[in-house]
């Protein structure tokens, strides 16, 4: 079953900018975004099933430097 999700990242300071590149090269991530508000850096994953969107966020994208912590939005429409 396919599943997509926004993930919200917090990064470290002036790091969003070169967190959103770095996420926005991991495969599944259809689209990284630096932006303003509560959380530095939004991205939208497409993945083919849950293990495989939780290796996405857990072991690539919480790995890039500069991230310090992840919310991850399921979408459901």
């Amino acid at each position: 079953m396919a599943v997509s999700a926004y993930v919200f990242i917090e990064c470290e300071h002036g790091k969003s900018m070169a967190v959103a590149d770095k996420a926005g090269r991991v495969a599944g991530v259809r689209d990284a975004h630096a932006v303003t508000g509560p959380y530095d850096v939004i991205a939208y994953v497409t993945a083919s099933n849950f293990k495989v969107l939780g290796d996405v966020v857990i072991k690539k994208i919480q790995g890039i430097a500069g991230v310090r912590k992840t919310l991850t939005n399921v979408v459901v429409e």
